[in-house]
């Protein structure tokens, strides 16, 4: 993320959680330039397609609230087909000569699936209904999986994991966003 480093910004840790009939996702809330925090409590989490999609992002975040405009106007497009809608909006952001320079990546789940939509074309579906991104995503998809099998619940589990990222990774803070949807 070329803009990212020259800006010396850093933060966001996105986590999804598929696990008893719920999809989860939590973000942290902090925002750091350099070696400074600038804010404890931006929101990376949130609803959208009329609360039925929730999406979280990491990255500058004008560019998320582009792609997630964008999203939603595909979902708008093809209704109740979350995948197509992010294939579409993968391929646009591959070719079109504006949102290519987007720094973003998006994590994406309504209650049939988990996403991951990134500025290079890829649309993941990840195993196991474990995903994060940002810098402390590797920390938070970590402790995810190592208390998954245990009797948590997906809410739990998030938050958990999201409390173990905050206190090993620099640029996440344990003021936690979490929103959460019911399986079909």
């Amino acid at each position: 993320m070329e803009r990212e480093k020259q800006a010396g910004w850093h933060a966001t840790t996105i986590l999804t959680v598929r696990k008893g009939g719920k999809v989860v996702i939590a973000g942290d809330g902090q925002v750091s330039m350099g070696d400074t925090v600038v804010k404890n409590t931006a929101r990376k989490v949130r609803r959208i397609a009329d609360g039925s999609v929730i999406a979280g992002f990491a990255g500058a975040t004008a560019d998320a609230f582009t792609l997630f405009e964008r999203l939603e106007k595909k979902l708008e497009q093809y209704p109740g087909q979350l995948l197509r809608a992010c294939v579409e909006l993968a391929k646009d952001w591959r070719t079109d000569r504006y949102l290519r320079h987007l720094q973003a990546m998006l994590i994406v789940a309504n209650k049939e699936m988990t996403l991951l939509v990134s500025g290079n074309g890829d649309v993941l579906d990840p195993e196991g209904g474990l995903a994060a991104i940002g810098s402390g995503g590797n920390y938070a998809l970590a402790a995810a999986r190592a208390l998954y099998d245990t009797d948590m619940d997906a809410d739990a589990l998030a938050r958990k994991a999201m409390k173990i990222a905050a206190d090993i990774c620099i640029y996440t803070n344990d003021n936690i966003v979490v929103e959460t949807l019911e399986e079909a």
